[in-house]
């Protein structure tokens, strides 16, 4: 939603005081003033609770809070005019009226956003405990899990994953794989990015010209793996490859190095349907006028 135009609409609003009127009538304007400033208020403690992590989301809230703002000076503006005038109009009133309407509609819509980022949240939850509960002690020391942000990060070290110096799956990272896969396959809703990361020592094998396609192969030989060996549907499926640039230790320590040869598994909610909840954003009858 966009207020670009509030300021002309509070002049309007201004000059067609024009009339006397009774003290009952003011009192009744003071009344529903009032009542707007604590719909408001409510509007700016649902906001603060609101905490969004998937990106898109968060934009949107983001989007929602700068709209409250918005809302929020064209109300200070309107009080500043009725402090200085003692005549209203109809018309005065039914904009009184329709800010009221754009101030609900708005909280609906972030009750709405707060209660998808919830169920997001609460579906994360129970697809790492799921995932830890089928993990082996010996299998948990080998990869870490992590949600940032909406996000689910599972990564793998490469002594678990593959042959020395090779992107092929070693067969004792098979048991691994397929509870990893089982998780997957019970979140049809989720789409999976495979990334593989190195550290800074440069490869020296045939065909393989650097890390990235170290990376890269490592990333696509995890992809093929849940494809073909455990049915994921490989419309679900993307493989990435970030060489060594985007560490998570320093390279300057064997153990940095090895924490950096890593593979990440990163389970996320369908961009799509984020994007079809924010497109059900109330739209603002005030826009384009």
């Amino acid at each position: 939603m966009k207020y670009s135009v509030w300021s002309l609409l509070i002049l309007t609003a201004s000059l067609m005081f024009t009339g006397c009127v009774t003290k009952g009538k003011f009192k009744n304007l003071e009344t529903d003033y009032k009542q707007l400033q604590t719909e408001f208020q409510g509007s700016q403690l649902q906001l603060t609770e609101s905490r969004t992590r998937a990106t898109s989301l968060e934009e949107s809230l983001a989007e929602a809070r700068k709209n409250n703002e918005e809302l929020r000076t064209a109300l200070a503006e309107m009080q500043n005019s009725l402090n200085k005038s003692l005549q209203h109009s109809s018309q005065g009133n039914a904009n009184i009226g329709k800010l009221v309407d754009e101030i609900n509609a708005s909280n609906r819509f972030i009750q709405h956003l707060v209660q998808a980022k919830n169920r997001s949240d609460s579906l994360n939850l129970v697809m790492v405990n799921n995932l830890t509960r089928s993990l082996s002690r010996e299998e948990m020391k080998d990869l870490d899990i992590q949600v940032l942000k909406g996000v689910v990060y599972i990564s793998l070290s490469d002594n678990m994953l593959y042959r020395s110096g090779s992107f092929e799956i070693s067969d004792k990272a098979g048991e691994t794989l397929s509870k990893i896969a089982k998780v997957i396959l019970d979140y049809k809703e989720y789409d999976v990015l495979v990334e593989g990361n190195t550290d800074t020592d440069p490869i020296s094998r045939p065909n393989i010209r650097n890390n990235w396609d170290l990376s890269a192969l490592r990333g696509s030989s995890v992809v093929q793996a849940l494809q073909n060996t455990y049915g994921v549907d490989p419309k679900r499926l993307t493989a990435a490859g970030r060489g060594e640039y985007n560490p998570i230790a320093n390279n300057n320590t064997p153990e940095g190095k090895n924490r950096n040869r890593r593979t990440q598994i990163i389970i996320t909610p369908k961009l799509d349907q984020f994007m079809e909840l924010i497109e059900q954003a109330p739209p603002s009858s005030l826009d384009g006028n």
